[in-house]
């Protein structure tokens, strides 16, 4: 599988299962008990995550594993007893924004549902790789909510107003083979066996990259319209006085010119 470095795993308490590699950290959603919900410990364990890659940026993969469950939304019995000091309070959706900022690439793998605050989470993910038998969705309308987490203005960025409408109005479930069609995932893989190894597969290839590039390739396309061109002028000028570049031009014309 891939990544440079041997891999560290530890278990952290919340529902976290961590794998740190030189270049990246592989994060689990390990509640199987409760389908992956994100509760309050949960998103504890997911602030920590951020902490940690906003001090030391690395890659970042995150998923609930091959056991055919990404994760079942938010946990409905804590969502239930929540009031509007607590929607206020940005639970979810804080963690999510911090996720989605981070400094490097993240790509999502998901396998099975991916419902509700579990879809949210993985829209927040830079990319999102799935299994045949993933599904997407937000049922939160017919739940008495919004979709409050980030879909409602991630879902349109990522395929389209109108689409996203549909989805967000009605409820209804995605699969796969939609998702692809619609750019929603990058790529879908047939077996759950294959999902992990696609996934690094992908970030074996943006590590190939100067990460200092990369990192600034990040801010730049997500940052707001307004900022363009000024940021793209500003990141380039960064980078042409980094040796890194130096060095892989001239690595690029030494073999252009065997």
């Amino acid at each position: 599988m891939g990544g440079r470095g041997q891999a560290v795993s530890t278990v952290e308490p919340g529902g976290l299962r961590i794998e740190e590699r030189d270049d990246r950290l592989v994060v689990t959603l390990a509640r199987p008990e409760k389908r992956n919900a994100i509760d309050a410990d949960l998103v504890a364990a997911l602030h920590e995550v951020c902490g940690r890659l906003e001090r030391e940026p690395k890659l970042l993969l995150l998923t609930g594993g091959t056991d055919g469950i990404f994760a079942a939304g938010a946990d409905i019995a804590q969502l239930r007893e929540r009031d509007r000091l607590d929607a206020l309070a940005a639970i979810n959706s804080a963690v999510f924004a911090r996720l989605r900022a981070l400094p490097m690439p993240t790509v999502a793998a998901v396998d099975g549902p991916a419902l509700g605050g579990g879809a949210e989470l993985s829209y927040a993910c830079d990319l999102r790789i799935c299994t045949s038998r993933a599904t997407f969705g937000q049922p939160e309308v017919r739940l008495g909510i919004i979709a409050g987490a980030g879909a409602t203005h991630r879902l349109p960025a990522l395929i389209g107003e109108t689409r996203a409408k549909e989805l967000l109005f009605t409820g209804r479930r995605i699969d796969a083979a939609e998702a692809l069609r619609i750019g929603l995932v990058n790529r879908v893989v047939d077996q759950p066996a294959d999902l992990l190894g696609a996934a690094h597969e992908l970030l074996d290839e943006i590590a190939k990259a100067s990460p200092l590039a990369v990192r600034l390739t990040k801010l730049a396309v997500d940052a707001p319209a307004a900022a363009h061109p000024q940021l793209d002028l500003l990141s380039q000028a960064v980078l042409f006085e980094d040796p890194e570049k130096h060095r892989r031009m001239t690595a690029f014309l030494d073999r252009k010119n065997r």
